[in-house]
């Protein structure tokens, strides 16, 4: 059964949609990756893969519901706050806890698991001390190490950045001293990745370090990681295991960040399942979720 479910935002409603395969499912809440992407996962700056919404389904035929959401400020979330960009880490773990609060309330569940995607997984973590009746968490795709430095080494991955390199990593670097930086003298390349609109958000997220916040977690943690991903490494779901080391740890072979499979190094060819919702997610996905939170 799957329908619409509301929580109370600053100013109107937070919304997602809930899976419910049976009234006493486990229940997952999905907390989106970075930037403008939707509850299905997709966005509009060219991922349209769906891999929230067919996780979803992947995991109700496996018994596990969840509920998948639209940040405040966008999309079916949008009449939450006026500017989607004015906000932090702890505004989105505000929403996580009135996201619990109402899924316990529609359910009855005594706790709810979460599961951060990306960048969802530092929200995650960071809720996992403030918001009570967690289950446990599940940490798919996520980084193990400041986001500052995973931004970092995504720009340098790219030999074609090599004339921002030293801009950009003055900025991340002023940002993650908690400054503000003059967007206006940055390469115009740049000057979108540090708005002056994101900065208070990119100040709250550099500020934390994953790895750390995993150390304190006393819920059971699931780390996922699939082994062609171009945007987070083995490495940082190594990290976060070692930080946290009653975690299981799963990777994935051929799987990347969109959870799609992947045959090959070659780049264009993991790229191009972004764009592609026809696709499966790549197996042992849902399977090692549903797995986790049956046994735990």
């Amino acid at each position: 059964m799957s329908f619409d479910i509301e929580a109370p935002g600053p100013m109107g409603p937070l919304r997602g949609t809930m899976i419910l395969p049976a009234a006493d499912a486990p229940i997952i809440l999905m907390i989106p990756g970075s930037g403008p992407t939707d509850r299905d996962g997709n966005s509009p700056l060219g991922v349209h893969a769906a891999p929230y919404r067919l996780l979803a389904e992947g995991l109700a035929e496996q018994g596990i519901g969840s509920v998948r959401i639209d940040k405040r400020g966008l999309f079916g979330s949008r009449d939450a706050v006026t500017d989607a960009n004015a906000v932090t880490i702890d505004d989105y773990v505000r929403d996580v806890d009135v996201w619990v609060e109402a899924i316990r309330a529609r359910t009855g569940a005594d706790c709810i698991w979460l599961l951060g995607h990306s960048e969802g997984g530092l929200v995650a973590l960071a809720s996992a001390a403030k918001v009570g009746r967690l289950c446990g968490l599940i940490l798919v795709a996520t980084a193990g190490r400041p986001l500052g430095a995973v931004l970092k080494e995504q720009l340098h991955a790219n030999p074609d950045n090599a004339p921002l390199w030293a801009a950009a990593d003055h900025a991340i670097d002023e940002l993650s001293a908690g400054r503000r930086v003059d967007a206006s003298s940055l390469p115009p390349a740049l000057a979108p990745l540090f708005a002056p609109a994101l900065q208070d958000y990119l100040v709250s997220a550099f500020a934390l370090d994953s790895a750390r916040l995993a150390a304190d977690i006393t819920e059971p943690v699931l780390i996922v990681q699939g082994e062609r991903d171009l945007q987070v490494s083995t490495v940082d779901a190594e990290r976060l295991k070692r930080a946290a080391p009653l975690a299981t740890l799963v990777t994935l072979p051929n799987t990347n960040h969109v959870l799609k499979s992947v045959g090959s190094d070659e780049r264009s060819e993991n790229l191009a399942t972004y764009a592609a919702p026809d696709l499966p997610l790549a197996p042992g996905v849902a399977a090692c979720i549903a797995d986790f939170v049956r046994s735990n």
